[in-house]
């Protein structure tokens, strides 16, 4: 677009002469010299001054173009590097359903990253998986951070991570708590049980061992899934085990100083005078194992929850659980006059039916003077279950001191108290001890002198049983087996011929006797239907007497009418019946 204010542009591109100037003034002249066209001079004083005025150039709009363009690329890179987090390496013992690219890292379900390569370790034991993360997500790197893969999983009676099988696997956060960070982690292969965000409380339990618990064995508030297990140890002196559980909210305010945990695994069969009654805690628990928890059956209500970290103790089973702690143990030795054998270590010591004990150890014990050994049985006494169950209102036994309680059991071996083997179960042959009073018993004291006292014993039921029996067998070996043998041969000889002829007089009147009877009940149903002819309302018969009844009856009637008239009038023999006058 030329400038309307300047002049037209010359051949050679500079100055330009406007047409109402005058012409330049001068002259072409011959060069006489060359002989050529005549040279040309010029006047400048005859040349006017023109301004030249240089065209103001701008620079084309297309260029625009490239340019935003550019810048666009570069913000887009400065963006990109800027937004970008540290890149991370996780390390997992197999690359299952990870690719490339396309799996992603999440945090509460929002992409926080991505995965970018997967490679072999040195060892080529594990894979590292290198992800680069968003420049939001740099503080989750703390060195206690959890990564695991979520994808299907079937465990137990649960099922997680369906949502994977459209969208694909993923690798889920755990965000720890520690100040300290790192871009090194190590992949956990299961997920965890419980997140540092879930609502809860973990507890410790101390057991002797660990039965069926496993890493996220359940754990059962009255039937319902509580909490689950998150770690067990062995502790270091190998007698016990650590176990580790989390109670998820709200079940944890039930986990109290009076909370008891014990192994809920398998089946808890009871027979008792209601029968027989099999219980389990549910079918995960019948087949992973479980523990189940629940306040004791004489704790205070209101009690307050237990702090996180509270440590208790693991029971075998709920029934000793529940049971008082026993906090004092009083041991005494038994000798019994008959075979040991069914009582074995743990075998109840009660007093009436109460368990007040449990047997420690059975031994043997030889002589130098040459008498048959003895067999002690070494028992532990827990005098805190008797105390526990002391009616209220009534005076406990008042052996608070070593003193009285010898004195207690003085008076009460005075009473006849005595220990004794039964039988506890007649299938399996396991004994127990029982401790009973017996008025009869020859009097006996106990040695206070000794470190296990000897509490004195009595023959136990088996053996009177034992005895019986052999009694028994004694007198049937002096019975005349032969003899009897013999008499019962005639006799079965006998009663074989008897009921042999009773097959035969069967067998008669099953032939004989029975079609005449037949042929008799047919008859007599035959005179029946007729007689029932005969008797019925609009029979002939039937009809002919009643008339004849009338007529008899009419009959009756003119008799009695002739007999009153006679009465009346009895002329009327001889001089006949008188007219009535009219």
């Amino acid at each position: 677009m030329s400038d309307p204010t300047s002049e037209k542009p010359d051949g050679a591109g500079g100055a330009s002469v406007p047409p109402t100037a005058k012409p330049i003034a001068s002259q072409q002249a011959a060069n006489p010299q060359s002989g050529s066209e005549p040279a040309i001079t010029t006047n400048s004083a005859d040349i006017p001054n023109v301004k030249v005025r240089q065209r103001r150039r701008l620079p084309s709009f297309v260029w625009a173009v490239p340019i935003i363009a550019a810048l666009i690329g570069i913000w887009l890179v400065v963006h990109s590097v800027t937004s970008q987090g540290p890149v991370i390496t996780i390390s997992f013992k197999s690359a299952e359903g990870l690719e490339a690219g396309k799996t992603k890292i999440r945090y509460k379900d929002v992409d926080v990253g991505h995965v970018t390569a997967i490679t072999l370790s040195s060892d080529r034991k594990r894979v590292l998986v290198s992800a680069q993360l968003i420049k939001s997500a740099s503080d989750i790197l703390a060195t206690d951070t959890r990564f695991f893969v979520v994808k299907p999983r079937i465990s137990g009676g649960s099922v997680s991570g369906l949502s994977t099988l459209l969208s694909g696997n993923y690798i889920s956060v755990d965000v720890g708590v520690a100040e300290a960070t790192t871009d090194e982690f190590v992949g956990l292969e299961e997920p965890p049980l419980v997140t540092r965000d879930s609502a809860g409380h973990e507890f410790v339990l101390r057991g002797t061992q660990t039965g069926s618990v496993n890493y996220g064995s359940p754990i059962f508030f009255r039937h319902i899934n509580a909490g689950h297990v998150t770690k067990f140890t062995l502790d270091q002196d190998g007698k016990g085990v650590t176990i580790r559980v989390f109670i998820d909210a709200p079940y944890d305010q039930y986990v109290t100083a009076d909370t008891r945990f014990w192994h809920a695994s398998g089946v808890d069969m009871q027979l008792d005078a209601n029968g027989l009654r099999i219980t389990t805690e549910s079918l995960t628990s019948l087949i992973e194992g479980g523990l189940a928890f629940q306040d004791h059956d004489d704790a205070l209500p209101g009690g307050k929850p237990a702090f996180e970290g509270s440590i208790f103790t693991l029971f075998e089973d709920r029934e000793q659980a529940m049971r008082a702690p026993d906090t004092k143990v009083r041991n005494f030795l038994m000798y019994f006059p008959e075979s040991l054998r069914g009582l074995s270590k743990g075998a109840p010591v009660d007093l009436r039916g109460i368990v007040i004990g449990e047997v420690k150890s059975v031994g043997v014990e030889f002589s130098d003077n040459g008498r048959v050994p003895r067999f002690p049985v070494e028992v532990n006494i827990f005098p805190d279950r008797l105390r526990s169950r002391v009616r209220s209102g009534t005076k406990p036994p008042d052996d608070d001191t070593e003193a009285k309680e010898r004195a207690l059991v003085d008076h009460l071996l005075a009473s006849g108290l005595r220990a004794q083997l039964r039988s506890g179960s007649l299938l399996t042959g396991q004994l127990y001890i029982a401790l009973d009073f017996f008025p009869d018993a020859k009097p006996a004291k106990m040695d206070w002198s000794t470190a296990y006292p000897v509490l004195p014993t009595v023959g136990g039921g088996l053996g009177e049983i034992q005895d019986t029996v052999g009694r028994i067998a004694k007198k049937i070996d002096k019975l005349p087996m032969e003899q009897m043998s013999a008499q019962l041969v005639q006799a079965l000889e006998k009663l074989n011929t008897t009921l042999a002829s009773t097959e035969k007089l069967v067998r008669r009147l099953d032939t004989d006797v029975t079609p005449e009877l037949t042929s008799t009940l047919k008859e007599a149903k035959a005179t029946l239907a007729n007689a029932n002819a005969i008797l019925a309302e609009d029979a002939p018969l039937q009809q002919d007497v009643r008339e004849s009844l009338k007529q008899v009856a009419k009959s009756a009637r003119a008799l009695a009418n002739l007999a009153d008239m006679l009465e009346r009038h009895p002329e009327a023999l001889l001089f006949g019946k008188q007219k009535v006058k009219p």
